[in-house]
């Protein structure tokens, strides 16, 4: 399998030998699908809470009789049919959101949007990505170099190097992650994708 290589120009500057068994699988939607809903699953926090007709404050005196009024039989104001009154059902602190994604099927989305991103000529490799300095300018002005300004755009390089880091956090559209930290959200949410050498020679290594 082959990948388009760019240089800092962003023009085809060749092509770079990645696996196929990494690079050009099959699109499985139903896997990638279940993994992309795990991740974001296992993301969430369970910061909300709500009370049950317990915890409402309310009193347990009758609101009226249980005969003759013509109205609906009532016992006491923390019925979750009145306004104000307990949940049925309340989301707790203690609600767990965890989805369990076996390795493999990890492995194998990772794979499988990696190649379908390659036929999509939505990912491509380059040499390296690197800045002299931490400033936003010098990182902005090498994303528009290459013809990506205005383009949402996922870089992943083998390793976090601090200038590139410090430099792109000010930019909306560019995100920087090293190899070990890239996700299936991510690379799905991004429409560019771009790869370092030694970020393939990573995912190669990781993900085989």
């Amino acid at each position: 399998m082959e990948l388009k290589l760019l240089n800092a120009q962003g023009q085809p500057a060749g092509t770079a030998q990645v696996s196929d068994t990494l690079f050009a699988r099959p699109y499985n939607e139903a896997l990638v699908h279940q993994v992309v809903v795990a991740y974001q699953a296992n993301a969430r926090q369970a910061t909300r809470a709500q009370k049950d007709r317990s915890q409402v404050h309310h009193s347990t005196r009758k609101p009226w009789r249980q005969k003759g009024t013509g109205r609906a039989r009532a016992g006491m104001t923390s019925s979750p049919l009145w306004r104000h009154g307990g949940k049925i059902f309340p989301s707790s602190p203690e609600e767990n959101f965890k989805q369990k994604v076996n390795r493999k099927m990890f492995r194998a989305a990772m794979a499988t949007i990696l190649s379908q991103l390659a036929r999509e000529d939505r990912l491509a490799v380059i040499d390296d990505f690197r800045v002299e300095a931490p400033k936003t300018k010098l990182v902005a002005q090498k994303i528009k170099d290459m013809g990506l300004a205005g383009t949402r755009v996922l870089l992943v390089t083998d390793e976090l190097d601090e200038n590139l880091l410090l430099g792109s956090r000010n930019l909306k559209d560019v995100l920087v992650l090293a190899a070990h930290e890239t996700d299936p959200v991510a690379l799905v949410h991004f429409p560019k994708v771009l790869l370092t050498k030694g970020a393939v020679a990573k995912f190669e290594e990781m993900w085989q």
